[in-house]
């Protein structure tokens, strides 16, 4: 794939405080990442300084000075296009700051507003934390919720997480697990299957098997142990096969991951954050990849957190962060391509 043809992908340092600027090091060393995309690394010089010294590694990059010239770059190496997001002196390594916040949300409004303008296709961000996210301003509840509301989503929009072949979405995310069931209702459920179907056929899947879970132990025992089954989960699967949308289910949750283990499912459709969380990262931690599913631009991030408690040693396992990319980077090229929405 020549460098004009290949996707714009913007890659953002993630936490300063944390794994984040080690992993972009060792990420931009792997000549499959480089190959696959027209990268735009984005942040402070001396977080990127920092991640190298961490992880020893030194990759090329190539500065440039704004967003345009990420399209006209004839040559295969990475861009990197400084920014002054967060001062050194603010920041404690493997601590929650409110800087670190700040500056990770700033980095990431700069790659929201360069997608408005079409300097990009994708963004992959390197590991956030959430508490300092809030810390230092944000309003929602996650990053989800940030990047709808900057890009003006009005539509239904959910996380995905994948592990290879298998993706899992949410009716419920980052909420209090007493609020999940005022949350799980026949639209969401609809919304969510549609979009995962959606979604899946944008990836490559031509025809996705999709698995919907049940909330109560044993899917509701007939009503014994809990009635959302019988009153708002089977009738949403009825009515979405009814409108040509293959559901399957629903499936108690301790058994649909065996189902999809085995191969028999494509993705799944949980209640409630980690219903499906446990089981994926239980599958595979080190390749877990998150996507922000709903939204006019692809945005993928590692499924993992900050890891705190490993920062500065050189122990980051940088799997998941080239999984994450290089579905950004495969998200962005059917984007480029013209496929309407993109993840």
């Amino acid at each position: 794939m020549s460098a004009s043809t290949r996707p714009v992908v913007a890659l953002t340092l993630g936490d300063a405080s944390g794994i984040g600027p080690e992993l972009v090091a060792k990420l931009l060393s792997r000549p499959d990442v480089v190959a696959a995309a027209r990268i735009v690394l984005v942040g402070d010089p001396w977080v990127w300084a920092e991640g190298q010294r961490v992880a020893n590694l030194t990759p090329t990059v190539r500065p440039i000075e704004n967003w345009a010239a990420a399209k006209t770059g004839g040559d295969d190496l990475p861009m990197f296009l400084a920014t002054d997001t967060v001062a050194q002196a603010d920041i404690v390594p493997g601590r929650m700051t409110a800087a670190a916040g700040r500056g990770a949300r700033a980095a990431l409004t700069l790659c929201l507003d360069a997608f408005t303008r079409h300097d990009i296709d994708a963004i992959c961000f390197a590991p956030l934390n959430k508490q300092a996210l809030k810390k230092g301003g944000m309003a929602f509840e996650d990053e989800l919720h940030f990047f709808a509301d900057h890009l003006g989503v009005t539509s239904y929009f959910c996380e995905f997480n994948t592990l290879g072949t298998l993706w899992t979405s949410r009716i419920s995310s980052h909420v209090p697990l007493a609020q999940v069931t005022t949350l799980i209702t026949k639209d969401r459920i609809k919304a969510a299957a549609k979009l995962t179907g959606e979604t899946l056929r944008r990836a490559g899947f031509a025809n996705p098997r999709i698995g919907l879970a049940a909330l109560n132990p044993h899917g509701g025992d007939g009503g014994t142990c809990g009635r959302e089954e019988i009153d708002i989960i089977e009738p949403a699967a009825r009515e979405l096969n009814a409108e040509g949308v293959p559901i399957l289910g629903p499936y108690p949750a301790d058994t649909i991951f065996l189902k999809a283990r085995d191969g028999l499912l494509d993705a799944v459709v949980t209640m409630y954050h980690d219903q499906g969380q446990v089981a994926i990262k239980l599958l595979g931690f080190e390749k877990g990849v998150t996507v922000q599913g709903g939204l006019p631009v692809p945005i993928t991030t590692p499924a993992h957190g900050t890891a705190f408690d490993i920062v500065g040693a050189n122990k980051a396992n940088v799997e998941a962060t080239a999984q994450a990319f290089l579905l950004a980077a495969r998200l962005g090229a059917s984007y480029r391509a013209g496929s309407g929405i993109a993840a």
